[in-house]
């Protein structure tokens, strides 16, 4: 996959507005996310025609698929589904779930990070210690997670998707102009 310079301006355009206002107002806005696969639509269908529009709608449902179950369980919010489905509409199925994985994975980094500092997050510290000396010493995999009144810190998953994305995209090679 080799992206044409008006794809990578409009991806990198999504991915910074979307990170920043995930981060200062921990939501994605939802003109951004609709604007943004129209963009990556209408990009496609010029590159390509028909098959472009396909190529599009493919990467959209696959964006949008794979971030569903996180988002129904309550994992994430539905403006990070919506902003995965963006980023397929513009990259297409294979670098969508490629996206996707890098995402999770840089998600599943900044999780890590966010629990081990955030003074918010000691209730969730002890209860994964306390898994892991479970698991260790008794072979018991149970977790008993904080109390139902205790207050996490939020992540911005927004964040998250834009590494993955870029990740995603430098290793399909799709940064050559």
């Amino acid at each position: 996959m080799v992206m044409k310079p008006e794809a990578i301006i409009a991806l990198v355009g999504l991915l910074a507005t979307a990170s920043l206002t995930d981060i200062r107002r921990c939501r994605i806005p939802n003109w951004l996310t609709l604007t943004a696969a129209v963009a990556g639509l209408t990009l496609n269908a010029a590159a390509v025609g028909a098959r472009g529009v396909l190529f599009g709608i493919e990467g959209l449902l696959l964006g949008m698929g794979l971030f569903m179950v996180p988002y129904l369980l309550g994992g994430m919010g539905a403006g990070d589904v919506k902003l995965m489905a963006s980023v397929g509409a513009i990259v297409g199925p294979h670098a969508a779930f490629v996206a996707a994985f890098c995402a999770a994975f840089a998600g599943g980094i900044y999780a890590l990070a966010v629990i081990s500092v955030h003074p918010r997050a000691k209730a969730t510290r002890t209860a994964v210690m306390a898994t892991l000396v479970g698991f260790f010493s008794f072979h018991s995999l149970r977790y008993d997670g904080p109390a139902a009144g205790d207050t996490k810190p939020r992540l911005c998953y927004g964040v998250a998707i834009a590494v993955g994305t870029i990740a995603a995209v430098i290793l399909e090679g799709g940064w050559r102009w």
